[in-house]
This record gives C-alpha cells, structure tokens and sequence, in this order.
C-alpha cells in the first residue's frame, strides 16, 4: 500500500525552525510547483500562523489563506485546530468555534485536524460538529505524550470517542518528538486494526528518533506521514520529505513523487528562508533530553525570552518541568498545557519557592476551565493553590455566554470583511491595532489621533 505525505513546509515547517515568520510573499512563488507534486494535502494555515501573521508580519491571516487557495487550485489544504481554543490561547464561545471553521472553509481550507491539549474530547465536539456542518474533512489527533497514565489502551479509546463524534480520519499528533519506532508500530496496528479510517502520523525529529518512527508506522499500516521540505525539515520540525521518499523507493509504501520537482523546490525554498536571520540561523541538530523532559522546541523558545537575565538557571527550570507536569496531573506539554506547565516551572525556579507565585491560567486549570485533567491531582495541592473556589465537571465552554455579537459592536468602526470580527476576538489588542492601522494605510486617518480628539471634545 501506498503510503501518502503530508507536506508541513508552509506551516509546522517554518513554525518549528524559524518562528512562523515565512513571508506569503515567499510561499506563493513555490506554489505553482508545489501544486504538481501530488501531496497527500499541503499544511498551509492554523498553529501558530494566524497570530504570527498579525504580530509580527503584518499580514491578514485570512488573506494568506485565500491567495494560498487561489495559488494551489489542485491541492488539498489542511489546517490545525486547537479545538475549543481554536487558534489561541483560552477557551471560545461555541459561536466562535462554528464561525471560524465556517470561514475557514470558505475561505480555501479542505481539511482541519483538530486537536485538544488534555485528550479531553468534550473540547472537540463543537469543532467536530462544526467541520462535518459545513462540509469539511474532520481529522482527529490524538495528543502523543509519555506518563504511567498514557498507554496505549488510552490512545485507543481517545481516537473511538474521537470516532463515534464523526470524525472522517484519525492522527497520532507527537508533538516533542518523543514517539519511539516500537511504539510508533504497535499504536498504528491497534489503531488501524480497531477503527477502519484512515490514519496519519505527526512527528518532530528532535529526539532523532521521527523518521525511524515513521519507518515502523508505515509497515504497520499508517496512511499519511507528515514531511517537510529539506531546508525546513529536520531539528523540530518534521522528518525530511526527500529522505523519507528515498526510504521508500522501491518499496510497495513508495509515494512515487517527483524527486527531481521536489529538488527544484528545495533549492528556492532555501534561498527564500535565508533571507530571514530565523531562517539562516535555524538549528538543526538533535537533543536527546527531550526523551526525559518531553519539552517540545517551541517552549524552549518561550524558556529563553522569559528568563531573560536568567538564562543560566535554564538547566533549573528543565528539571521543574517534569515536577509540575506531574502536580498537574500530566496534561501533555502542547498549547495552551505546554505555556501553563512552563510558565509555572519558571515562576518556581525564579521565585525560589515551588508555587510562592502561581499563574492565572494553572489557578484556572485546577479548577477545571480548560477541561478535565488525565491523571489525579492531589486534592490538598490543588486546595493549596485555589482554596475553596469550585471545580467544574461540565464542558468548560458551557459555561462560556456567546461572544461573536459584543465583538461585532466593538470592532464595527474597522470592519472589512466578516473574517475580522473573528481575527478581533481571538487576539483583540494585535487585531484592532492592525485593522486600525489597515484602515489608515488605506483611507489616511490616524484612528488612534481621531479618537483621542473625540475623547478630549474636539472635532476629530
């Protein structure tokens, strides 16, 4: 059997190795080849694009999307979905979830994988209704992670809650890198064997280990592995596209792609990423201490930024992950679990002291608003942290008022496109600085100069 790729390239790709700050400028021009390769689909939106996009490019993420439609017209395109989180950071009214997977197939996007950082399946369902709603091909990921609580037998009833919502094709998601070849083999063969749909297989090569999964995913029976364009592959990103194919060749799993276009590709690709200095300094190399922290590439990242003068006690905050992962019941370390379980490290290795300070988002965690924990949480930690506030057991976005009309009335001055009002409520303060600032690009007025005359009494 075939086996089919996913090419990451233009999202988890340059995600992973130069921190989402690939230019739409610089994928359109590949795309006409990119196009005649045969993908499986192309990741081109989702994850962290669509807050990179707006603040740190400029860029409206929908724009993005729909040039990328227009430039690939006979390739599937697939996003990242964080489920009840959508593309940010907290939990969204299910008016937000439905509008935004509405538009998001309107706008160009053919399959969503849909994910949610705790396995707790209640966070998808809106997703999940919502993508086979409005005509779109529902894939669920299950979140790989290690811990005495995930085992196998957890995986599978992960992807049959998964199933019984509807969904149309099911993923292993190993976020840090840490899936082993003998684990890749038997979770595929029990997947593959309990539910008949097709399956693929998500990895990063940080441990070193991601293309040796993928080998044994193969033989046992996966459908699409995800791949990256050499110059964005390897390091935290995802196994290399060529090197995969060459694997393969001559087998009866060969992709049968065109190596010789891929090459061509390759080379421009390279030459665009260079021109970034996140992309010329992009680390490639592997760290085996991912195996015993499972910290994904991008919360070393947050590490360093949020250490600051304190980046020898790195080492320290490393060591407190596994701690507070464990306190917190073992959520896996992808966002928003993985900013809530390494911002806390950090406070606890900068405070001195375990939890002399602790974060907003792990108060709110203990008491259940981003969902259902896997493993136990002691309840005199937990009484320690929140005291006697009340611990939810319902789906943490029922008790969320829908959002979208307050939002509308907000933003209404600087509206263009129904798309807006959705960018607004997912990342309000860089949104409406970038409507406002579209606005004054297009129209010459400083909102921000007519409303404080407004404030003052002036004529603006």
């Amino acid at each position: 059997m075939k086996v089919r790729i996913m090419d990451t390239t233009l999202r988890d790709g340059h995600q992973s190795l130069m921190a989402t700050r690939l230019k739409t400028e610089d994928m359109l021009p590949l795309c006409a080849d990119l196009d005649k390769v045969g993908f499986h689909s192309l990741e081109v939106w989702g994850g962290a694009t669509f807050d990179s996009a707006l603040r740190f490019l400029n860029e409206d993420p929908w724009e993005r999307l729909r040039a990328l439609r227009r430039a690939l017209p006979n390739s599937k395109l697939q996003m990242l979905f964080r489920g009840q989180n959508v593309l940010g950071y907290r939990h969204y009214a299910d008016d937000v979830v439905s509008e935004f997977v509405r538009l998001s197939l309107k706008n160009g996007i053919d399959i969503i994988r849909v994910f949610d950082a705790l396995n707790d399946m209640r966070n998808i369902e809106s997703s999940v209704k919502a993508i086979k709603k409005w005509g779109g091909h529902a894939e669920g990921a299950i979140v790989y992670t290690v811990s005495p609580l995930h085992t196998t037998e957890h995986f599978v009833e992960t992807a049959r809650a998964m199933v019984e919502m509807g969904v149309d094709s099911l993923c292993i998601k190993d976020m840090a890198g840490i899936i082993s070849p003998h684990v890749a083999f038997t979770l595929v063969s029990r997947l593959k064997q309990e539910f008949n749909l097709p399956l693929s297989m998500h990895s990063h090569y940080s441990s070193g280990m991601a293309s040796m999964a993928y080998l044994k995913a193969v033989e046992a029976g996966v459908d699409v592995i995800d791949t990256a364009l050499s110059p964005l592959a390897l390091g935290t990103s995802q196994p290399c596209t060529e090197s995969m194919l060459a694997a393969l060749k001559g087998t009866p799993y060969d992709p049968e792609l065109d190596t010789v276009l891929l090459a061509k590709i390759s080379t421009e690709l390279k030459k665009r990423k260079d021109k970034y200095p996140e992309g010329k300094n992009a680390y490639y190399g592997v760290d085996p201490h991912v195996l015993a922290s499972h910290i994904p590439g991008g919360m070393m990242t947050n590490f360093v930024s949020q250490l600051g003068a304190h980046a020898d006690k790195l080492p320290q905050v490393i060591e407190e992950v596994p701690r507070v992962r464990a306190d917190l019941g073992y959520p896996p370390l992808v966002t928003p679990s993985s900013q809530i379980v390494g911002s806390q490290a950090v406070l606890n290795v900068l405070s001195g002291e375990r939890y002399k300070m602790v974060s907003n988002e792990v108060k709110n965690y203990l008491a259940g608003h981003y969902g259902r924990a896997p493993g136990h949480i002691a309840e005199a930690f937990r009484k320690k942290i929140i005291g006697d506030t009340p611990v939810i057991d319902v789906r943490p976005a029922d008790l969320i008022a829908p959002e979208l009309a307050g939002a509308r009335q907000e933003v209404a001055p600087y509206l263009e496109q129904e798309e807006d009002v959705l960018t607004y409520v997912l990342f309000p303060p860089v949104a409406l600085k970038f409507l406002k600032e579209r606005q004054a690009a297009k129209y010459g007025v400083d909102f921000n100069l007519a409303e404080n005359a407004a404030k003052e009494g002036y004529p603006a």
